[in-house]
């Protein structure tokens, strides 16, 4: 730990289960109707990663695998709960991991998890609100460290991990937020999102110290916050966040549009690229990520390698 980390290491954290299913609100719309195609299009990308030509994984996936109503279609019939992180490793390649968001788990049991999926899937794991939201990046060296080591503990199948900051969160408050993310061990990826308006206003330099730092700079594909698909890429891991529509129309000619930027940003150095789900109470994810599947088959002949392709029915 001390070679990886700046904080001092503590480890004594309750064991909890997982039930945590989080939908993505921010920029939610009730209704997409009345807005045209045009709307969804992708903004033109600025490029300040510091990384060459690379050949980019695909990683599609959803918030949860706690979805009863997956039995039976994603997941075979009967699948009991202890077995859904299994079930829901066969089916996806990556999840947007929200527990850790409200609880900081132990070693013992992240490799539990990271061990029911198979190789190749990969955790993004949601930092503790008490980091980024109680304590704001202040006197928080004991949460931290507990939080790596359960980081460490998925060995292989860990992903970027990625920090929420409140909606509230603007520039102006920072300061501790810098030094937090300076402190930070680089062999650890990382990805950060902001929400508050004021991080999206031109002539910025926040994504340029984020490109220094190699942290990345998570995009919020949705419909009510436009800002938000800021299109900075700061870093070869590129975590997109898609707000879903359960089929309507506009989320198929969004996947398509992310599908075509992939060959471009593996040009420009983007080796991971995570598209994590966000349907209402999760029930579309499985279809939205099999679409996103075959698009991407379709358009890069890429496939990816666990099951988001076709989901069970026996």
């Amino acid at each position: 730990m001390k070679a990886l980390s700046h904080f001092n290491v503590t480890l004594n954290i309750p064991e909890q289960c997982s039930d945590i299913c989080a939908c993505m609100k921010f920029g939610k719309l009730s209704s997409i109707d009345h807005f045209a195609s045009e709307f969804f299009a992708l903004p033109c990308t600025s490029w300040l990663l510091r990384g060459s030509k690379a050949s980019a994984e695909v990683y599609s996936g959803g918030t949860s695998w706690n979805i009863p109503q997956w039995v039976g279609n994603a997941y075979p019939l009967k699948t009991p709960r202890r077995l859904y992180p299994e079930a829901y490793g066969k089916q996806f390649r990556t999840i947007e991991f929200n527990a850790t968001h409200y609880r900081i788990y132990s070693p013992e049991k992240m490799l539990q998890w990271g061990e029911s999926t198979p190789e190749g899937f990969r955790f993004c794991c949601k930092f503790p609100q008490i980091i980024t939201h109680f304590r704001r990046f202040k006197n928080c060296d004991g949460p931290t460290d507990d939080f790596i080591a359960g980081l460490l503990a998925l060995g292989n199948r860990l992903g970027p991990s990625f920090i929420q900051l409140p909606p509230h969160f603007a520039p102006k408050h920072a300061d501790a937020f810098w030094q937090y993310l300076e402190k930070w061990p680089r062999e650890l990826p990382l990805a950060v999102e902001f929400r508050h308006p004021d991080w999206f206003l031109e002539d910025q330099d926040h994504w340029h110290r984020l490109a220094e730092l190699n942290v990345g700079s998570v995009i919020s594909d949705t419909a009510g916050r436009r800002d938000a698909l800021h299109m900075k890429i700061t870093a070869p891991h590129v975590l997109v966040r898609f707000g879903g529509y359960e089929g309507h129309a506009t989320d198929g000619q969004r996947l398509k549009n992310w599908a075509k930027w992939i060959p471009k940003a593996e040009l420009k150095g983007v080796s991971n690229f995570y598209l994590l789900i966000h349907e209402p109470d999760s029930l579309s994810t499985p279809e939205t990520a099999a679409n996103f599947s075959r698009i991407v088959s379709e358009i890069n002949g890429k496939s990816q390698e666990s099951t988001d392709s076709e989901l069970r029915n026996d």
